[in-house]
């Protein structure tokens, strides 16, 4: 059993590392503002969170993370680029009783660079692996980046993209709206229906269905049925296009083998060639700091169940000799999540948190 002590004290010791790595030092507000910040979170965490009401703040939420409120206080306030350091507790509730806590510390490093976003995503992951290489762990990589560029090089409408990278890190929901918009599943019997109860007049159905007793009101509900129509309308995702990105999607490789894998498809599907290029540059630059980065796990699905706002390379590392345990470390690109906290105004970033309980269980000869 590690002690609060001991998970303090290597704590200390990680962020020391860190700003050794030159890192300042910065702290965050435990209690953070809910209104914008929920929404940048993955549907798990949103779900764990714990919300409040203050009476002068409105609604808040006890840190569950550290990236988004360094974000917000580096676009406000940084200049780039910028290396953060920062060590505290964390707050989330946990659904079942599996020893989980739901408070527990995390030490994290962000960097603020776009000189070179393959060399700022080597210098976080090296420090990382570094910084951990004598607990043995096991490294997993991923590029969500990738994924989001293959929605985007569908032939489909914008609302079909939108759709499928809105609920990109929601596995099932994504692979219902494959099959459903590759005409692989039956449309819903209820939408049917409506679609036939409306096909005389959007308004004359709302109007024949009575008083509006709902949350929405009468234009709302109308603006979705022309959602819906126009849905109906779209053609199905042609087979071979979802069979790419099945493809894509189930790519579980060494880097070096994944990386000759979606060059191959890049062909059939050229919208993923930058994505390629940045993730052959990515493996040049960990290469040049000594990562055996061609031998690297790949996984293209990595990171899909996590946190929303990583947009492009994800890592994480875990001890191959306790599965029971959550990652030891996780990281990622969030390059969209500065624009939307900078107000239009983005700056490459990545950055990486550390467990430092785990760090020490696993150092003791506990595992």
């Amino acid at each position: 059993m590690v002690t609060k002590a001991q998970s303090r004290a290597r704590a200390a010791q990680l962020q020391a590392a860190f700003v050794e790595a030159g890192a300042q030092v910065v702290e965050a507000d435990i209690l953070q503002p809910a209104e914008v910040l929920l929404d940048l979170y993955g549907e798990d965490i949103r779900g764990r969170a714990y919300v409040t009401s203050d009476p002068l703040q409105g609604e808040c939420m006890l840190r569950p993370d550290f990236t988004v409120p360094v974000v917000r206080e580096h676009m406000e306030n940084g200049a780039t680029p910028a290396r953060y350091t920062y060590s505290g507790k964390v707050f989330r509730k946990q659904e079942h009783d599996d020893g989980r806590a739901s408070e527990y510390w995390q030490v994290g490093y962000e960097l603020f660079d776009g000189t070179d976003s393959a060399a700022a995503d080597a210098e976080v992951f090296a420090l990382f692996s570094d910084l951990l290489a004598p607990l043995g762990l096991r490294a997993s990589t991923g590029d969500i980046g990738i994924l989001i560029a293959a929605v985007d090089g569908l032939q489909t409408s914008d609302a079909r993209k939108i759709a499928l990278k809105r609920h990109l890190w929601r596995p099932r929901r994504f692979r219902a709206l494959m099959d459903r918009f590759g005409g692989r599943k039956p449309v819903p019997e209820t939408r049917v229906a409506m679609l036939k109860m409306v096909a005389g007049g959007i308004d004359a159905a709302i109007e024949a269905a009575g008083p509006d007793n709902g949350l929405r009101t009468a234009d709302e509900v109308a603006a979705r049925v022309r959602k819906l129509q126009a849905e109906a309308e779209e053609p199905a995702l042609s087979g071979g296009e979802l069979d790419i990105l099945e493809t894509i999607l189930s790519l579980r490789e060494t880097s070096a083998n994944a990386l000759e894998n979606l060059r191959d498809i890049a062909v059939d599907m050229p919208s993923i060639q930058p994505a390629v290029q940045r993730m052959e540059a990515r493996l040049e630059a960990l290469a040049a700091r000594g990562i055996d980065a061609a031998s690297l796990d790949f996984e293209a699905s990595y990171g899909r169940t996590t946190l929303e706002y990583y947009d492009g390379f994800v890592f994480g590392f875990h001890a191959p000799l306790r599965p029971d345990l959550p990652p030891v470390t996780s990281g990622g690109r969030y390059d969209a999540l500065t624009k939307v906290l900078g107000q239009g105004r983005s700056i490459p970033a990545v950055g990486g948190v550390i467990r430092p309980e785990l760090v020490e269980l696993l150092a003791g000869g506990q595992a």
